[in-house]
């Protein structure tokens, strides 16, 4: 009798992060995962027991992995400004990788209502609390949307931003953060 194999969850999360990000998210199917892992079928299904299971499971890593992120920059409890600032900076910080692999999945988001629902809900929060008779509330969410949108760009390839540009950008960005909105670079 053989030993039993172990299928790793997060290996199988990697490759279809890999095959949403190459091919789409129609092209994910527990078929072509399992495929692509060199499993079974039932190993995929042992692990998801469907694509709406294994895109839950997707989004549920990227959640964790961009909330750890955040966390440390807005801590716990942040108040309506500090979120705005967190998810500034977090986004600064996401190397390019990250950025294609959460576009990947924001292209998934699409086809998923359950998750769209779920960001919809989480979008709407961040800004949520910004009083907008506040000058420096407006920067904030003006700065919130174009960190959101050069994000996209990139991320989607539809606006070629090398590191070094990107930081630039994001360095605009951030000094929309800044109490008095003068023209200082944090860091």
């Amino acid at each position: 009798m053989g030993r039993r194999k172990i299928i790793d969850r997060n290996v199988l999360l990697d490759i279809a992060e890999k095959i949403v990000g190459e091919q789409g998210a129609k092209a994910l199917t527990i078929d072509a995962l399992a495929k692509a892992a060199g499993i079974t079928k039932g190993g995929v299904q042992y692990s998801f027991r469907n694509k709406e299971a294994l895109l839950d499971a997707i989004f549920e890593r990227w959640d964790q992995q961009y909330n750890s992120l955040y966390r440390s920059i807005a801590g716990d409890s942040p108040d309506a400004l500090g979120k705005v600032a967190g998810h500034v900076q977090a986004t600064r910080q996401a190397d390019e990788s990250a950025n294609a692999r959460a576009a990947s999945l924001m292209m998934a988001l699409l086809e998923n209502p359950k998750q769209m629902a779920v960001n919809r809900v989480w979008y709407r929060d961040i800004i949520a609390g910004l009083d907008l008779s506040d000058p420096q509330a407006r920067r904030m969410r003006l700065a919130f949307l174009a960190s959101e949108g050069a994000f996209l760009l990139r991320s989607l390839g539809l606006l070629d931003i090398d590191d070094n540009e990107w930081q630039d950008m994001m360095g605009d960005v951030t000094r929309l953060l800044q109490p008095d909105g003068k023209d200082e670079q944090p860091d």
